[in-house]
Order: structure tokens, then C-alpha cells, then sequence
């Protein structure tokens, strides 16, 4: 019964494969086509366009994948010719894998237009299937923001003549959304990212900013925070091969222009993609990743063009460079599992920089006939070629040890919730469980004045260490370091000092409130009585008031010290719940 009903499924996928593409000789011509670079599709356009690829060829598949804050899926869609019973995201399946995102900010149309063509071309025959490649793409990332169509909002942006808004559903910007996961859609996308695990990631983006002449400008992820040769290799070999294959079809790019009301030949850096962004978020698990920045003033139709080619070209560099990435990748992989210290900041090196021959435009600084101040002023008039300074190399600043686990009171299951969407592996304490574990407090640290993306985060943290002897209840999460292709994505996220750090997303404020005081009439007497039978402590208090005027002037501030030295002094207040095993 069992080989009769494999022969069948044989037959059916024979039968299959056979059938000729496109029977219904279903026109795919594009929106953007149609109307001669200067419309986008609806989202709905773009969904039913997908679904008829599928059915009319065996080589495109789509798949709706988890939910958004809209209520929608994300739409998965892949190109894979070598399609067989077996799952198209088995890691048997020796292949590299390139994920594609669009529509992350929806008025920024360029890629879901581009790939649109890509998807088609690719099934129709009219590009060459790149050789051990999986293709995939994600439709329209923000499909709340999709929806959300008008034709104003991108002030500083040349067509399409209608788009998307930039806020989801619950106007959360998504790409700073990839770490903390607060959105539907990016948990949508921490599941894709995961069941796909690419090499190489593209994420479609038109800029703000500067004018120059460039059509095109990319932002790969920084070469040294992805670390090692594999970031050695992208910088080195992958990036020049892109620019080259670029440049051998009239497409000039140039790195993303990082300036803001100024003009980019006085020099600029690099922009530093922390994981709140997706090439940020990608390099933990030792992605190649790239984000792609058409200039906002240019026709739309050059900028989608522009995203077709770079994405064509990536696709060819990917293939012949197959067997290489796959390498380096695993190497990454073996060296941070080995590794006793991980960077956890990184800072610009200024005594490194690069030499761009930058493509510009005059630029000056003119009164304004509005508010009578300078104002900039570029001069399409006058192109410039001009060696401009590129600052694009950064060096460790903050390094740590990497632990050999770290523990989770169960108090804070939220935190593990968010660690197993991306696939980090832990169990649970059978029993209370004492033992010795270093321990974080919150040293000091600055917080954000106005909202940002649905919270006021923390930045400048600092921790002091100490060895203390703890118990975690029954119930308890240990997560070991070993074996976790996540490594890094731990580290991020739960080192308090980490730029973006759970703690630094305010997932940890409650320790940063004090919730046992004391009434001052009361407490002096027991601070009299604590000081008599300390000593030592008195005599730092009375030096403290000699040398801290302020302090001597601030009876609760004296008050408030000795209490914080006294048993009487909460232990959770600024302790980091999350403890460490040394190796």
C-alpha cells in the first residue's frame, strides 16, 4: 500500500512538471510597466499577481506565513526550478538562499515593483536560473502601511504618483523593530527568516538626505561588526564584485550618503545598522546582509530599474561565489562558538578611511526666503567628480566575556518567549538550584526624553559584576552559550550594556524602581542606631559630607545613603534579574 501510494505521488508530480507553464497565456505585465515607471501596485495588485505566478509556473511557489497587525500574512514567495517532494526548506538541500524584503516603509515602492519582474522573469526564462540558488522574497513587509495608500507623505520623494505609508498598522516604523519584536509582522519575519536561513539578505529601501547624481547607493551591513573573513570577504570581494558587475551595465552605486543638511564631500561614515535594523538584526546569525538606498529624487522608474539590476546582479554573484560563502558562513559560525570575549559596541576608527570618487552636485549654503537663515542648495547644474572621505571601518569599544549560560528566573518568561522565536534552546530547572553566578547592577545609564518607536529606551548603560552565591526557583530557564547558532543574537539581547539590549528596550524597568522606602521621621533613629554599630560605614559617610558639598547640604540624600548601606535596602532594586554561569 505504502510504494503504491508513492508511485502515485510520482506520477502526480511527473504529470506535474510536465505540464506546460503558463497555459492560460496569463498577461504579466506589470503596473509599473503598464504605466511607464510611474505607478505602483495596490497591495491587493501585488498578492493576486504572486497567486497567478504560482499557478501558471511549477517554478514559483507562495506561502502565507503567521499574521501582521493588520491581520494579514506575510507572503512569502520563492523561485526554485528543482522543485521535488522534498521540503524546498530542508537544510539537505545544499543550496544558498537569498531572502529578499520589501515594502518595509511602503511609500519606499522600489523593491516591490522590482522584484515583481524578478519573480516573473526568472519563471518565464528571460533570466537565467542562478545554478545551486534559492530565491525567495517577502511581498510587502508593512502590508497595514501598504493599505494606508495616499500620494503625500514622502515629501522629499519623486513618484510614484500614489504608495504606502511608512507606519504599520499600529504606526510602529518596522525597521527598528527587529530585535524587540514589539510588531506582528517582524515576529511574521523572525518565523521567515528562520525556516529560510539565508547567506545573503537584500532589503529594498529608496533614501533621504543628500543630492548627487547616483541612481543607486547601497548599505551592507558593516563589515567589521559582521567580524572575521566573513565580514573580511564582504567588504574585500563581495562588495567590489557587485559595484564592478554594476558598473559594466552603466549602473554607477556608491556606499548610502550618511549626511544630514550638509554636502557629502566634506566626508562622511559609514551608517552603523544596529539589530534594531534587518541587516542588523541578519548579521547575528552571520548573514551577508545589504540594504538598498535609490536616491528619493530620481524618476521612479531609473530607481526601480536600478533595484532589478543590483538584485540580478546579487544573485549572480551569489551563485558563482556558492561554494565560498557556505565556507565562510560556517567558519563564522565555529569561530564566535569558540570565542572566550565578543565585542558587544563598536566605535569609528578614524585612523582608517576610504577614498571614494564621488559623483556630486555643487552645493551651497543660501539665505532662506522663508525664514531668512542659511539654507542648503544644491546645483544640478554642476556635477562634480571629487575624492571624498568615507569613514567605513569601526573597532571594538565594549568587550565581555561570554558566559557558559545564563539563567532566567521564570518571573520573566516574556524575555524567553522572544529568545525561542529565534530558535535559541534552553530548559527548564526541575528544582530550586543554587549556585554561584555573576551577577549584574545597573551601574548608571541615560534615558530618551521623547518616545521612540513605542518606548523611551536606555542608552549608556553601565554594569557593575559581582560573584554571588544565588538560588533560581523550580521552574528557572537555563540557556547554555554552546550549540546555539543564535550566540550572538543572546548576547545582544541579554547583555544589559548592549546598544540594544532587552534591558535598554525597557523590557527591565520595573528594577529600576525602588518599591520599599522608608519615613525619615522613622529611619533616623535606626540610621543612628546602623551607624553606631558600623563604624567603618560612618566614617565613609562622614567623609563623604566633607568632600561632597551638595551631599552636606541634602539631609534626605544622607539619609538615603545610609539606608541604601543598611539590610534595610531592597536587593531587586537596579539588580538585573538575569544571572551568569562562568565557564
Amino acid at each position: 500500500m505504502k510504494n503504491t501510494s508513492i508511485f502515485l505521488l510520482l506520477l502526480l508530480f511527473i504529470s506535474c512538471s510536465e505540464t506546460v507553464d503558463n497555459p492560460d497565456n496569463i498577461d504579466f505585465t506589470t503596473t509599473f510597466e503598464k504605466s511607464n515607471g510611474t505607478q505602483t501596485p495596490t497591495y491587493e495588485e501585488v498578492i493576486q499577481f504572486y497567486k497567478d505566478l504560482d499557478a501558471a509556473y511549477v517554478s514559483i511557489k507562495t506561502y502565507e506565513v503567521g499574521t501582521t497587525d493588520i491581520g494579514e500574512p506575510l507572503t512569502l514567495i520563492s523561485f526554485n526550478p528543482n522543485r521535488s517532494f522534498e521540503s524546498e526548506f530542508s537544510e539537505k538541500q545544499d543550496v544558498r538562499r537569498i531572502l529578499i524584503n520589501n515594502g518595509i516603509h511602503p511609500g519606499e515602492s522600489d523593491g516591490i515593483d522590482a522584484t515583481m519582474m524578478l519573480m516573473r522573469d526568472l519563471a518565464q526564462g528571460k533570466i537565467e536560473a542562478p545554478k545551486n540558488t534559492w530565491v525567495g522574497a517577502i511581498a510587502v513587509y508593512n502590508v497595514g502601511g501598504a493599505l494606508n495608500r495616499n500620494s503625500t507623505s514622502r515629501t522629499n520623494q519623486n513618484g510614484p504618483e500614489a504608495y504606502g505609508f511608512r507606519g504599520n498598522a499600529k504606526n510602529y516604523d518596522l525597521n527598528r523593530d527587529f530585535i524587540k519584536n514589539d510588531t506582528k509582522n517582524s515576529q511574521a519575519f523572525t518565523e521567515i527568516f528562520h525556516l529560510v536561513r539565508p547567506d545573503v539578505f537584500i532589503d529594498n529601501h529608496v533614501s533621504n538626505g543628500a543630492d548627487y547624481q547616483y541612481t543607486l547607493t547601497h548599505l551592507f551591513t558593516q563589515h567589521n561588526k559582521l567580524g572575521g573573513v566573513l565580514g573580511d570577504y564582504m567588504y574585500q570581494d563581495f562588495q567590489p564584485k557587485l559595484e564592478l558587475d554594476l558598473k559594466s551595465k552603466d549602473w554607477d552605486i556608491t556606499p548610502y550618503v550618511n549626511v544630514f543638511n550638509r554636502t557629502p564631500e566634506q566626508g562622511f561614515s559609514q551608517f552603523m545598522d544596529h539589530p534594531r535594523y534587518s541587516t542588523g538584526y541578519t548579521t547575528l546569525w552571520n548573514t551577508i546582509g545589504l540594504m538598498v538606498e535609490t536616491h528619493m529624487l530620481k524618476p521612479y522608474k531609473p530607481r526601480v530599474e536600478g533595484t532589478y539590476e543590483l538584485m540580478k546582479s546579487t544573485l549572480k554573484i551569489t551563485a558563482q561565489e556558492g561554494e565560498k560563502i557556505k565556507a565562510l558562513r560556517e567558519n563564522a559560525f565555529n569561530a564566535f562558538a569558540k570565542a572566550d570575549t565578543y565585542p558587544l559596541a563598536h566605535v569609528l576608527d578614524s585612523t582608517q578611511t576610504s577614498t571614494l570618487q564621488f559623483l556630486g552636485y555643487e552645493g551651497k549654503m543660501i539665505p532662506s526666503e522663508i525664514t531668512g537663515k542659511q539654507r542648503l542648495k544644491y546645483n544640478r547644474d554642476k556635477p562634480f567628480t571629487k575624492e571624498v572621505t568615507y569613514y567605513n571601518f569601526f573597532k571594538p569599544a565594549k568587550e565581555i566575556t561570554i558566559p557558559k549560560a545564563y539563567v532566567i528566573p521564570r518571573g520573566w518568561r516574556d524575555i524567553v518567549l522572544k529568545l525561542r522565536e529565534n530558535e535559541i534552546s534552553y530548559k527548564q530547572l526541575k528544582r530550586d538550584t543554587t549556585f554561584m553566578a555573576e551577577v549584574y547592577h545597573i551601574d548608571s545609564y541615560q534615558t530618551r526624553r521623547s518616545a521612540y518607536e513605542g518606548h523611551y529606551p536606555h542608552y549608556g548603560t553601565t554594569v557593575t559584576a559581582t560573584q554571588e552565591e544565588v538560588t533560581i526557583r523550580k521552574g528557572g530557564y537555563l540557556i547554555k552559550t554552546e550549540n546555539q547558532d543564535g550566540l550572538r543574537y543572546l548576547l545582544e539581547t541579554l547583555e544589559p550594556a548592549a546598544n540594544d539590549s532587552f534591558f535598554n528596550w525597557n523590557f527591565f524597568d520595573t528594577i529600576l524602581q525602588q518599591k520599599e522606602g522608608f519615613s525619615p521621621y522613622v529611619w533616623e533613629d535606626k540610621a543612628l542606631e546602623f551607624l553606631n554599630e558600623n563604624p567603618a560605614i560612618k566614617a565613609e559617610f562622614e567623609a563623604k559630607k566633607v568632600t561632597e558639598p551638595a551631599f552636606a547640604q541634602n539631609w534626605y540624600a544622607q539619609l538615603s545613603w545610609i539606608h541604601k548601606k543598611s539590610p534595610n535596602y531592597e536587593k531587586a532594586h537596579l539588580r538585573y534579574p538575569i544571572v551568569r554561569m562562568l565557564r
